[in-house]
């Protein structure tokens, strides 16, 4: 079985929607939407709509930290990652914030768990970006006996950490569209990039694909049009940092 794995999509419905089509071309059966569908761009509704359609067809979704925002925005917004959230509070209809607050903050599917930050008090944010926070975060799956692989977001960057041979974690950048082969004999966390909002100097889109029958991951990039979503964000009267760095990727 092939899982589809994307997260922080950030209402940029160009992007999901591209790599929803290049996760169907590639065999995708299953898709897992790691959290933060709204925060950032103008078509928070269609990205809420999207993704209960693909919930109705059995599709995995977990809470992050943005879809918490939206549904009870702060009342502080001196943060960037807070600036959108009472507009996209009022973007949304009663039924999709409540879609939204009812989301869990973690999910396992067998040897799989889901989480959009940390496994460690998920409720919490931490960001998973270096091999210290990721075995925290391995550490306190251990809590699911099963799970060999957990998979997340957060962080915007790809990145896979695993145990070898001893205590410590391995850290390893992947090539897009290279599978790496996962074996369940050791204990796997990926944070797979951001659909919506990549910040590495590179606008395409991010995803990573699991491979549950030959245990191989492959992260991938996808082209879209990000013109037009950087479009979008200054027509709804966004801040145009959001559009700016959407366009250059940073």
């Amino acid at each position: 079985m092939k899982l589809a794995l994307m997260s922080d999509i950030h209402a940029n419905i160009q992007a999901f929607e591209a790599c929803l089509a290049h996760a169907r071309d590639h065999g995708a059966q299953q898709f897992a939407l790691l959290g933060d569908l709204v925060g950032y761009g103008a078509d928070p509704v269609a990205v809420v709509q999207r993704a209960q359609d693909l919930a109705g067809a059995g599709a995995l979704l977990i809470k992050g930290n943005h879809d918490a925002m939206a549904v009870a925005p702060p009342t502080v917004t001196n943060a960037e990652g807070n600036l959108t959230a009472t507009w996209t509070h009022a973007q949304l209809d009663d039924r999709q914030r409540d879609f939204l607050d009812r989301l869990p903050l973690t999910l396992q599917q067998q040897a799989v768990l889901l989480v959009h930050a940390s496994v460690n008090d998920p409720a919490l944010w931490r960001y998973v970006y270096d091999e210290r926070a990721a075995a925290a975060s391995l550490d306190a799956a251990a809590a699911w006996p099963e799970v060999r692989y957990v998979f997340g977001g957060h962080v915007h960057a790809q990145t896979l950490y695993y145990r070898g041979a001893g205590a410590g974690l391995m850290k390893f950048t992947p090539t897009p569209g290279v599978a790496v082969p996962v074996p369940r004999h050791r204990h796997w966390l990926a944070t797979i990039g951001s659909v919506g909002q990549p910040r590495d100097g590179n606008p395409q889109a991010m995803y990573a694909m699991f491979d549950t029958d030959k245990l191989q991951l492959t992260f991938h990039r996808v082209s879209y049009d990000h013109q037009a979503a950087a479009a979008a964000i200054r027509r709804a009267g966004l801040p145009a940092f959001f559009a700016d760095r959407l366009q250059v990727g940073q």
